[in-house]
């Protein structure tokens, strides 16, 4: 047994040396600095996944602002200055934005390619979205959400007492079931049935969302979702309430859902419906944690909280709302929700301070890339990538970039603020929790507006406290960093209770 174990022990010994020796990259001329990493294949993957910042600060001061990293058997240039942002982007026609996308929200979400050149569609699904998620279908999207909002917020009404009383919950979780349920009937529309219905599917599929979600790094990273069950068969479930017999069934579904169920022909009908699931996924993955942090920075900051309290309260007189239980429903427009530049920049900070997304494009061919900071070799198939977090937690660009200011977006007049610095050098990119250039979130107008839309309405209809006031900030969870917006490691209790009106 020991002579066996010892063969083997040797067999790995040499196949680790010979890797080593012949599997490694080497630097060429005119490349960035490489950074190998020791374990086959993986190379720095670990380090990266544990904490990518910090990971990327460091490497970042030992090579300077552009390095070479294999991860996952991907060779990954990082550029870490600002000010190179945009030259990356005057590169496009040497760059494929869709063939990470694409690719991986078919293993993700199990449906064949959307990319037009696979043959599957004749559209342009980015072009699609932007259809369907800006211009005038964000004026049907955002005024769905605002009556659905109110539907899951004023329900507790129905068996009100004349005293209400406070209730105590997770802040997260609260966020997490309102704005699933919201989002859910804004896209997929109220089922026909009834409301016990209605009610027993969102409960379900919230559930299985979670289970879905919760795997989603690792099936990114690559692993197969057979491996996790429970999962597996969430996502199938999810999938299959959104086939279209059962879509058939809901009404006032979204033009974008409409639209995509039109569009993909070519796709059978279980397909066309893992399509919708990962719009959903997308829909709600990153708004229900930046719903979270506005609302806990809001909170946890006095200052924030009575400059917010203040201006929705003058915007709805300005719109002539008034705030009744008994009555209509609040209604804002979308011009009247764009004047509310102190909830602009609460959520703005809160974002800057949450969002880990990574900026990913695929090398189509050999390139030189030119930079601020010099001109590099890039070979084909590599893939640059943008962290926009160093920049967002970079003390020259924000000072003081750990605490959440909430005018720090705000300039002396109280409007937006749009000029920030790097080098003495005002930088076009400042702020990119949604992505940038053609690979921005083409929903992102869309989620800013409902997380305004819940922080309105939490703060019309609702007292709200923490229970702890001076409770710590929950650290963020590192497991999904790349993915866009960090939900808190651990839950934060807050009490809510409705107002005397």
């Amino acid at each position: 047994m020991m002579t066996v174990s010892l063969i083997w022990g040797i067999v790995v010994a040499v196949c680790c040396c010979l890797w080593l020796i012949l599997g490694m990259r080497r630097r060429q001329m005119g490349e960035p600095p490489l950074e190998n990493g020791l374990i086959p294949y993986l190379g720095c993957a670990l380090q990266f996944g544990a904490n990518p910042l910090e990971f990327l600060r460091a490497i970042q001061k030992k090579h300077g602002p552009v390095f070479t990293c294999r991860l996952m058997g991907n060779y990954v240039h990082f550029l870490t200055n600002p000010l190179s942002y945009q030259k990356v982007l005057c590169h496009g026609k040497y760059l494929d934005w869709k063939k990470f996308h694409f690719t991986t929200s078919a293993k993700v979400f199990g449906h064949r390619s959307i990319d037009p050149s696979d043959g599957n569609t004749t559209e342009n699904i980015n072009k699609t979205f932007i259809k369907t998620l800006q211009g005038d279908a964000l004026n049907s999207l955002t005024e769905a959400m605002m009556e659905n909002l109110q539907l899951v917020m004023r329900r507790p009404l129905v068996a009100k007492s004349n005293t209400p009383a406070w209730v105590t919950e997770g802040m997260y979780s609260f966020c997490y079931r309102v704005m699933f349920e919201a989002g859910y009937l804004t896209l997929f529309g109220k089922d026909l049935t009834g409301q016990d219905a209605q009610k027993a599917l969102i409960l379900n599929n919230l559930d299985h969302f979670k289970q879905f979600d919760k795997i989603f790094p690792a099936l990114v990273a690559g692993l197969p979702i057979h491996v996790f069950k429970t999962a597996h068969h969430a996502r199938e479930k999810l999938a299959e309430g959104l086939r279209h017999e059962n879509l058939g069934k809901r009404d006032h579904i979204s033009e974008l859902v409409r639209f995509l169920n039109d569009m993909l022909y070519t796709l059978d009908d279980m397909e066309k419906a893992k399509t919708h699931l990962a719009v959903l996924w997308a829909s709600q993955a990153n708004t229900i944690p930046a719903t979270f942090w506005s609302l806990f920075q809001m909170i946890r900051s006095p200052e924030a909280l009575k400059a917010a309290t203040e201006e929705v309260k003058r915007t709805l007189e300005n719109a002539g709302q008034k705030i009744s239980f008994e009555g209509s429903p609040i209604c804002l427009n979308q011009r009247q929700l764009n004047e509310t530049p102190v909830l602009d920049s609460i959520i703005k900070e809160s974002l800057r301070l949450s969002s880990a997304s990574l900026n990913i494009r695929t090398a189509k061919e050999d390139f030189t890339l030119h930079l601020q900071d010099g001109s590099y070799n890039i070979r084909k198939d590599d893939i640059i990538a943008l962290y926009p977090q160093l920049m967002h937690l970079d003390p020259e660009i924000y000072p003081d970039p750990l605490t959440f200011k909430y005018d720090r977006y705000l300039d002396e007049n109280g409007k937006t603020k749009t000029t920030f610095y790097s080098n003495g050098i005002k930088l076009k990119y400042y702020y990119m929790p949604f992505g940038s250039g053609a690979t921005i979130c083409p929903g992102r107008l869309f989620a800013v507006q409902e997380i305004k839309q819940f922080l309105i309405l939490m703060l019309s209809y609702f007292e709200l406290e923490l229970v702890d006031s001076h409770v710590k900030c929950p650290p963020l969870d590192q497991s999904r960093a790349g993915l866009g917006v960090l939900p808190p490691l651990n839950d934060i209790e807050f009490k809510y209770k409705f107002k005397h009106l």
